[in-house]
């Protein structure tokens, strides 16, 4: 098949849940034009000669150093990527935009300073921002003259952003807001000039600011003593009776939640592509120090168990690379669409990402995770080496751990991965119900044997299609029978979230395999087939288990046995060699001193 000119189909939001897709039809790492691996290289050079050589300095929270470190990345054009060209940017496609994060996401607490200013810190006021705001802030945001940060976290208001206590007041004159209040965690706050504040006024409609450092009875709080990325700046924000100009009021009054919740899908998908970029950076350094420790008269990286550990690593992230630039290019496409139907820039983007909000969200949970296994493994193989502070491991391991906790706890994503999707069949958007109950009616029948499928890799697309109609009986009868109580039912919406985010994952990596075969030959893409097999293998055993933990959560007599014979029905696999796979794996990466795919 000809895959260059095989047409496109933009699937909406979720609607790979219920609909097998075409692999000729998904965009993959490998079909990144020359421009875009050139940014790429750009943005590791930077961290190799400005960025590693002094990350102690900067752990060490050096004076002045990290806005340096800013200012020459915004000479590079690093922190205008996606800012158009009009107001001082580069104006790059989301796919490009999506590589820089990944390409300078290895940098440590750097990565943190500076993926907070190119997201949360400049998206605000160049997506809902006057085109005043925008000529004021954005063309020195993007060259590095000025700094940003985001105020949305409050001592008492983490995850329920909407309960914040910070007010604004309009002045007697009508010239100013008063803001009184506190803010708390907030990146890059110790030295940012600009700051995008969130505040109730009148005590009661969520609205936006943009307060200039320096605005009188705005104050800041000493630097927090952090377990990780020690050398990004994290501090509080205070106001007491704060002057903030009215045309500082960013978006519409009592709309700030539309703001913090759109800037949020862009920042969880971004959140994805960095911790990417380091978990690629760590398991490089891995497998280098594997090479290189001997023990009984050996390298450790010819042990079986050091190889399963390496392989692991470079399975997930070849899955969460591979789920990452497929919802990239959904949003860009997106994007494109809603501009060529006349919506400026900024709504297009926003609602390109609104479209994929389930998928960014699945994309930030599983890229977290992916991270953690990696620098975890990676101190496991340093052995005691990687509990000193003299190996990188351990600082890896440190900055890794607040990725599961800010752009939305992980517990947050997967409720807002299952919420999100029921609200969508809820108005149409998505129809859930139609498929649920064919798969409920498929129970009901013999199971049909014989006229196998015996097309390239047809094994794999049926069990993937099966790992979906397990999400579908399960989630089905989970809402018919809950109703509208479902939404206590936490346990029960996170193991369906997991569910759909091994299947989202798997399926993201099988489509990426069968294309690269099409093109290479299967020969040629051993290796990928490998790691994608293997993912599949265990994300079917971890559908398995969160589908049995639900139904059993709810579902009791002749109702539980019907679902519990039906998924492991629909959770069946090939019996598969796992163990030479993983060897294979390991030994190409061993044999090219790093992750190589």
């Amino acid at each position: 098949m000809n895959t260059s000119t095989s047409p496109q189909t933009l699937f909406k939001g979720g609607e790979w849940l219920i609909k097998e897709s075409n692999a000729f039809d998904t965009f993959t790492p490998e079909d990144f034009n020359e421009e875009q691996l050139m940014v790429k290289d750009m943005c590791l050079q930077f961290l190799s000669s400005e960025v590693l050589p002094i990350v102690d300095r900067i752990d060490k929270m050096e004076a002045g150093l990290m806005p340096s470190l800013m200012v020459k990345a915004g000479e590079q054009g690093l922190l205008g990527s996606s800012v158009p060209e009009s107001f001082g940017g580069l104006g790059k496609d989301f796919i490009t935009s999506t590589l820089v994060n990944e390409g300078l996401g290895g940098g440590y607490s750097f990565s943190v300073a500076i993926a907070a200013h190119t997201g949360i810190g400049t998206l605000p006021i160049l997506y809902f921002g006057t085109e005043a705001q925008k000529q004021k802030y954005i063309p020195k945001l993007a060259s590095g003259e000025w700094k940003g940060a985001y105020g949305l976290t409050e001592p008492n208001s983490g995850s329920d952003a909407l309960g914040a206590k910070t007010t604004a007041v309009l002045s007697a004159d009508g010239k100013h807001y008063i803001l009184n209040g506190q803010k708390c965690w907030i990146t890059n706050g110790g030295f940012a000039d600009v700051y995008t504040v969130f505040a109730k006024i009148d005590g009661d409609k969520f609205s936006t600011f943009i307060v200039e450092r320096g605005m009188e009875g705005f104050t800041q709080g000493p630097e927090e003593h952090k377990m990780g990325i020690k050398g990004s700046s994290t501090v509080q924000l205070y106001f007491q009776d704060c002057k903030v100009p009215v045309e500082n009021l960013l978006g519409e009054i009592g709309k700030g939640h539309i703001i913090a919740f759109n800037i949020l899908n862009i920042g969880r998908l971004k959140l994805c592509a960095a911790a990417l970029g380091g978990a690629k950076m760590s398991v490089n350094d891995t497998v280098v120090y594997a090479k290189t420790r001997e023990q009984f008269k050996t390298a450790i990286a010819n042990f079986g168990a050091i190889k399963y550990k390496l392989a692991e690593m470079a399975i997930r992230i070849f899955a969460s690379e591979s789920a990452l630039y497929r919802t990239s290019k959904w949003v860009d496409d997106k994007e494109l669409e809603l501009a060529a139907a006349g919506k400026p820039f900024n709504e297009a983007l926003l609602g390109a990402a609104e479209e994929y909000a389930v998928e960014c969200a699945i994309l930030k949970v599983h890229g977290s995770e992916v991270l953690d296994y990696v620098v975890d493994e990676g101190v496991q193989v340093h052995g005691g080496n990687g509990f000193s502070d003299e190996y990188a491991a351990s600082r890896g391991y440190r900055d890794s751990r607040i990725n599961r906790i800010y752009e939305g706890t992980n517990e947050i994503n997967r409720l807002l991965t299952v919420d999100m999707i029921l609200k969508r069949a809820m108005k149409g958007k998505l129809d859930l119900m139609g498929p649920a109950m064919a798969v409920s009616k498929e129970l009901m029948s013999i199971p049909e044997f014989g006229n196998d499928d015996e097309t390239a890799f047809a094994k794999e697309r049926k069990a993937i299609v099966n790992m979906k109609k397990s999400i579908l009986m399960v989630a089905g009868a989970a809402v018919q029978k809950l109703m509208m109580k479902i939404s206590d039912e936490q346990e029960i919406l996170m193991n369906i979230a997991d569910m759909a985010i091994e299947t989202f994952e798997a399926e993201s990596t099988l489509l990426r395999v069968m294309k690269l075969a099409d093109k290479q030959g299967e020969a040629a893409a051993q290796l990928q087939i490998d790691m994608m097999r293997c993912y599949l293998n265990d994300a079917v055993d971890k559908v398995n288990k969160a589908g049995k933990e639900a139904i059993n959560a709810f579902a009791t007599g002749d109702e539980q046995r019907m679902m519990l014979l039906g998924l492991k029905r629909f959770t069946k696999t090939e019996p598969f060699n796992s163990k030479d796979a993983r060897r294979r794996i390991a030994d190409k990466m061993i044999a090219e001193n790093k992750y190589p795919w």
